[in-house]
């Protein structure tokens, strides 16, 4: 299945310990590149979650977003009895030297340890945040396969496009040849008109498909036709393919820039710069692939 390498996907999770919140998304790069931004409670955790994005995902510049929303109204803040005490005795303590010392009481409860969440239990939340992540990862994937699915389709519109212009090339160039061929006649024929120089007939044939040769292309015709075929059978594995079409498309292009060195007629010619004009679209879309 061809997949994007871009998308977006996010969901919500109720847990013990507040609203669990996770966002993913993607843009293009040449590897996986994987961000991961969580709360300081689920720190511990990355490298699960690093684990599970790359056994669904190849390729990508992705950015994970979890975040744990405390529920508003559940009293889910306590206060540390224990902390407040040992603040109380160290006022008391030290009330002689600064009589006239007060703490406002939103001072008081910002103090670090004043106040504290419910301690979450650490395999039940990763748990949670796993099957969140999954949840997440299943709507990801499934919207990079969509969007995956039209560039499928753009693809295969180029390829048809390149299989047609080296059928028509294939086509044409038995008359190229003759017509080059007779071009050439008709130029020594001017060059020997008025002259008594004799001519061998079988050396001039023989220079003639010499020089035919080297604008024989049938070869790099076969090749594109090979490419056509692999680049079919590429665009219908259920796997990553990005790379692999990339290269192929190398291939294509050596054998489109080949084809336009051996034109020497204005019709292959015109064949050659419209196969590399399909090649380019056919990257620019691979480059989006993963």
């Amino acid at each position: 299945m061809i997949r994007s390498m871009t998308a977006f996907a996010s969901a919500e999770r109720a847990t013990p310990w507040g609203t669990l919140a996770c966002e993913l998304r993607s843009v293009n790069h040449r590897f996986l590149e994987l961000t991961i931004r969580t709360p300081d409670e689920l720190r511990a955790f990355e490298p699960a979650l690093r684990e599970a994005v790359a056994a669904r995902v190849a390729r990508g510049k992705l950015d994970l977003v979890l975040r744990l929303r405390a529920p508003e109204g559940s009293g889910a803040l306590q206060l540390n009895e224990a902390r407040v005490q040992e603040l109380s005795a160290l006022a008391i303590a030290l009330s002689a030297r600064f009589p006239g010392l007060s703490t406002p009481f939103t001072d008081l409860v910002q103090f670090p340890g004043v106040l504290q969440a419910p301690e979450a239990d650490a395999v039940e939340l990763q748990a949670q945040a796993l099957a969140l992540l999954d949840t997440v990862l299943a709507e990801f994937v499934a919207a990079r396969e969509r969007e995956g699915g039209k560039l499928k389709a753009v693809i295969a519109e180029r390829i048809d496009g390149i299989e047609r212009i080296a059928r028509d090339i294939r086509e044409l160039m038995p008359q190229i040849r003759t017509g080059q061929r007779a071009k050439l006649q008709s130029r020594l024929d001017d060059l020997l008109k008025g002259t008594s120089v004799a001519v061998d007939a079988g050396r001039i044939e023989q220079e003639f498909v010499l020089w035919l040769q080297k604008l024989d292309v049938d070869e790099e015709l076969d090749r594109l036709d090979s490419h056509v075929a692999e680049a079919r059978r590429v665009l219908g594995l259920r796997e990553a393919v990005g790379r692999r079409l990339d290269f192929l498309l190398q291939e294509f292009n050596r054998e489109a820039n080949t084809l336009g060195s051996k034109a020497v007629d204005a019709r292959s010619t015109a064949a050659a710069v419209e196969l590399k004009v399909l090649i380019d679209q056919v990257r620019e879309q691979i480059q989006n692939i993963e």
